[in-house]
């Protein structure tokens, strides 16, 4: 047979008819309609309507693929995944390539983004949780209130209480050497090494506690309970570092139980210095304790004894040859390796910065020069305090810069979304730390009124503390910590050169801060590439 099998006579209605029927259609009569067809293995044409578009077949096909498409590229990478071939395309479709096939099913099929599976929010934290942190944070400062009668003494030159200047220096130190010591050690516990995160706290909060005490201790003129008072302060500053990184946030509030009944219980009565002695001690020595129960003890000691050895056992002729020394180099290059240390210092300077500027926010006027009424420490409590509520709403800043990925269309829609989420998380911080002030200056025996000007102030210096933590959490740090520092570097020399009105001075160095910063959140946050 040379002609093809779908060649056909008419039909004696003007229809075409299968070969098999040719023969009954010439004889005018037509084969019945149950009869038994004659050529039962040769396949029969379609008997009504025009053949199929093979270009909407295949849009059918990959219809979900095309519509979710945002480039012609993707459906050509679908297109040759699925093993069609240029000429392929050619023969079947009678398009040039895949790259032209793509073009034209990517403007016949309408877009269609479907929405992605709903997957549990990982930046979801209950704000109890928050809250306890924050707790935690301010708690200590009733140790000063206990303490108070212990630091008796006659006035420094600037008017304030004895010993305020030793605390003020192991405290700044020890905040300092706290947030560098932290970063490491959460880096550590990021990389899934708890082991390691406990042999940094290990060595760290002894060293931490070391500089603080050293640091009270540079400063003359306090009374002799003072630099007792500030060594305390140092072993709780790293017995807390290392219970908060690890977790332990319930432990440490337990250890603190003692201390906070015992200041609270002084506004009512009038304990006797040893009880006071007592309820210091009992919660230093508690918080120690849970700190030490919480770290790799005996590891520790057990490597530190083996790198000794090493030390002492190793002589100059035991190096190997200088071959195997290049190999044993090329592998630790490639080996895994921990944080770097310098990675750890920037947050450390971010403390400093922050640490300076709550400090001249509390005694700004009294160093300059004020008076000793002028102490604003409701100021600085309603900073600690509202640390809480400040990482909660950093969470919730996360989560909505994630809902923001998922719902935006284009990159102007998400930068619009992450405003607005920052524009309120931002306004409820500072509506909580307003209100922590107004409730501390209220609360606060014989503490300065909350003017305009300090209202401001306090706010401002809120915006910077925020942001900078915003961009901390975002491990854009390195900026946030040179502006923080530079402000405190500002308002220092201020401060010494005599320079301003020292409100005036706090208010300019807190609004170009906050400005600074806030730029720094539009322009790098503004990316949706930051919010991976």
């Amino acid at each position: 047979m040379s002609g093809s099998l779908w060649l056909k006579p008419p039909g004696p209605d003007g229809t075409w008819v299968p070969v098999g029927h040719a023969a009954a259609a010439g004889r005018g009569t037509a084969p019945a309609a149950d009869a038994a067809d004659a050529l039962p293995g040769i396949p029969r044409p379609r008997r009504e309507g025009p053949a199929a578009d093979p270009m909407d077949e295949l849009a059918e096909r990959l219809d979900v693929f095309i519509a979710a498409a945002v480039h012609p590229d993707e459906i050509a990478a679908v297109l040759e995944s699925d093993g069609m071939t240029d000429e392929h395309i050619r023969l079947a479709y009678g398009r040039q390539d895949s790259f032209g096939l793509a073009e034209e099913l990517y403007a016949r099929v309408p877009r269609s983004f479907p929405e992605p599976d709903r997957v549990p929010d990982p930046w979801k934290v209950p704000l109890s949780a928050c809250l306890l942190r924050g707790v935690i944070f301010a708690l200590p400062g009733l140790a000063y209130l206990l303490g108070a009668p212990l630091l008796d003494g006659p006035k420094d030159r600037l008017g304030l209480p004895a010993g305020t200047l030793t605390l003020l220096a192991g405290a700044l130190i020890g905040w300092v050497w706290d947030q560098t010591l932290s970063h490491r050690a959460y880096s550590w516990l990021g990389l899934g090494d708890r082991a390691a995160a406990g042999r940094t706290l290990l060595a760290g909060a002894p060293a931490g506690a070391l500089l603080g005490t050293a640091a009270a201790l540079a400063v003359p003129g306090g009374p002799p309970f003072s630099y007792a008072f500030a060594a305390g302060q140092a072993l709780y500053v790293g017995a807390a570092t290392v219970l908060l990184v690890l977790g332990r946030e319930r432990l440490l509030l337990a250890a603190l139980a003692p201390m906070a009944a015992g200041a609270l219980l002084t506004l009512l009565v009038e304990l006797p210095v040893p009880v006071r002695v007592f309820l210091l001690t009992a919660s230093l020595l508690a918080a120690c304790a849970l700190a030490v129960r919480e770290l790799p003890l005996a590891d520790g000691v057990r490597a530190l004894v083996l790198r000794v050895r090493g030390w002492t056992e190793r002589r100059p002729g035991e190096r190997g040859p200088v071959r195997w020394q290049m190999l044993r180099g090329a592998e630790e290059e490639y080996g895994p390796r921990g944080p770097r240390l310098g990675d750890s210092v920037p947050y450390g300077v971010f403390g400093l910065g922050t640490g300076l500027l709550v400090l001249y926010a509390a005694l700004g006027e009294v160093l300059a020069g004020g008076p000793a009424e002028a102490v604003a420490a409701p100021s600085a409590v309603a900073l600690t305090l509202s640390m809480g509520p400040a990482e909660w709403l950093l969470h919730r800043f996360r989560s909505g810069s994630l809902a923001g990925l998922r719902a935006a269309r284009s990159p102007r829609q998400f930068w619009l979304r992450m405003l607005s989420t920052l524009a309120r998380c931002l306004a409820t911080y500072l509506a909580v730390l307003l209100a922590l002030g107004l409730t501390g200056t209220l609360l606060w025996p014989g503490a300065p009124g909350l003017t305009g000007l300090r209202v401001a102030t306090l706010l401002l210096l809120g915006a910077v503390m925020w942001t900078g933590l915003l961009l901390q959490s975002f491990g854009a740090v390195r900026p946030a910590a040179v502006v923080c520092a530079s402000a405190a570097v500002a308002q220092s020399l201020a401060l010494l050169l005599g320079l301003g009105q020292p409100r005036a001075v706090q208010l300019a160095v807190a609004g170009a801060a906050a400005l600074a910063l806030g730029t720094l959140v539009c322009l790098l946050l503004g990316r949706a590439t930051a919010h991976r």
